[in-house]
């Protein structure tokens, strides 16, 4: 890439950054946040997690592309688990503004005001903490998110694991139990 091409971590600040200026506070979500959470494992993308309605979601596409971006935007349908998805991509690879109004808000609310944990202290982009990490990959199903789950557990041993379970029976996510079996003793 050359240098003057931006990264894709400065263009996901951008992002943050514009979501913020249209009161749409947005939080790191996916394999950033593992790897912020001591589980690093190969990602392509920067996935930011929000909570907003499809008005709000059609007028962030229309001012991402206004600012020089290339966007995609994804509607959900019926059966989609997710309120929407906007692909932001270019040279410097991909963004992913992942939408969760009307599918499981309640994650990413209680992420925005829980801890306040940046990817770095002049950073925009805030870190969701792990209990809601969990609820995330527990929401999305399937193997690998399982196993992610088990491996963010494994790298923090020091955590607090009936939060976790609070988190999720609050949530009404089931198949935590099954994953902290296979952690063992």
């Amino acid at each position: 890439m050359p240098a003057d091409e931006p990264t894709n971590l400065e263009v996901a600040e951008q992002v943050s950054t514009i979501l913020a200026s249209e009161a749409i506070p947005s939080i790191v979500i996916g394999a950033v946040a593992l790897a912020a959470h001591r589980y690093v494992r190969f990602t392509e993308d920067i996935d930011l997690g929000v909570v907003a309605d499809a008005g709000k979601m059609r007028a962030l596409v229309d001012k991402l592309r206004s600012g020089g971006f290339e966007v995609q935007f994804h509607t959900p349908d019926g059966d989609d688990p997710l309120g929407g998805v906007i692909d932001i991509f270019g040279s410097f690879g991909l963004v992913q503004v992942v939408n969760f109004d009307e599918r499981f808000p309640a994650a990413i609310h209680d992420a925005l005001s829980g801890e306040d944990v940046r990817v770095s202290p002049s950073s925009p982009l805030r870190i969701i903490p792990i209990p809601q990490l969990v609820a995330l990959k527990l929401y999305a199903g399937g193997l690998k998110s399982k196993s992610d789950i088990l491996e963010l557990l494994r790298r923090n041993p020091e955590i607090d694991v009936e939060e976790i379970r609070e988190t999720c029976r609050r949530y009404r996510l089931e198949g935590l139990d099954e994953i902290l079996k296979e952690l063992g003793p």
